[in-house]
């Protein structure tokens, strides 16, 4: 997930830097401490696939406004922008999120799930690396903690993570309580009507436009996206 070089990257940028800009703080003004060029490089190009790094990518849009929004939930959004675009990471999420809270993540099972995802296009050598990746992206949002034994551990979804995990649900279609129960919300460790609390707290801070009450539950977070990055 490398939620440390995406929180020093875009402490470092302004809000309305575009893909250029943020390259050449990487790679010319080394904004991140890397001590190779190569190195450099590379973390531009990762960076660049986990999170877009574009104002012109509607999904970096919405991470940069809630980043400031949001900083507690931070991590989680992190999180929910690198599933969204990385396949292999969101292919081990139900091997994350369905262990009960204290269960170890067993190393096994997880690279039997990314054998599956992959066939037989990565090498042993490979895959191991994968699997380290991937554990540390959920250990870096919360949901595992441990540097050896890799313990599950239950989040506090906040609202900025929520929007998040709600304008996902929004663009692959979903609506209403239909949001609550959409496999980006199950990121946060939460049932439907655990979330309706920090829907109201997301409205009340204008990240969503929600109406909840007699029955009725109706969210918008398409519009997310749509807020200028510099205000």
């Amino acid at each position: 997930m490398m939620l440390a070089e995406i929180s020093e990257l875009l402490e470092a940028t302004p809000p309305e830097a575009d893909r250029a800009a943020y390259a050449e703080a990487i790679i010319e003004d080394n904004v991140l401490g890397k001590q190779t060029a190569a190195t450099r490089r590379l973390t531009n190009q990762r960076l660049g696939e986990l999170y877009g790094l574009d104002p012109g990518v509607p999904l970096f849009r919405v991470l940069r406004r809630l980043w400031t929004a949001d900083e507690p939930g931070r991590p989680l959004i992190a999180l929910l922008c690198a599933l969204a675009r990385d396949p292999l990471l969101r292919a081990t999420a139900p091997a994350v999120l369905q262990l009960p809270e204290g269960s170890e993540l067993i190393r096994a099972n997880l690279l039997n799930v990314i054998r599956e995802t992959v066939g037989q296009r990565l090498n042993d050598s490979v895959l191991d690396k994968v699997a380290r990746n991937t554990a540390s992206s959920w250990s870096q949002s919360g949901h595992l903690e441990g540097r050896v034994r890799k313990v599950r551990q239950r989040v506090d979804p906040t609202p900025g993570s929520l929007a998040a995990a709600l304008w996902l649900g929004t663009a692959e279609g979903l609506a209403g309580e239909q949001l609550l129960e959409c496999q980006w919300a199950r990121v946060l460790d939460r049932t439907g009507a655990q979330l309706i609390p920090i829907v109201l707290q997301a409205k009340q801070l204008g990240l969503i436009h929600a109406r909840i009450g007699g029955g009725v539950i109706e969210i918008d977070a398409s519009r997310l996206d749509a807020i200028q990055l510099g205000s």
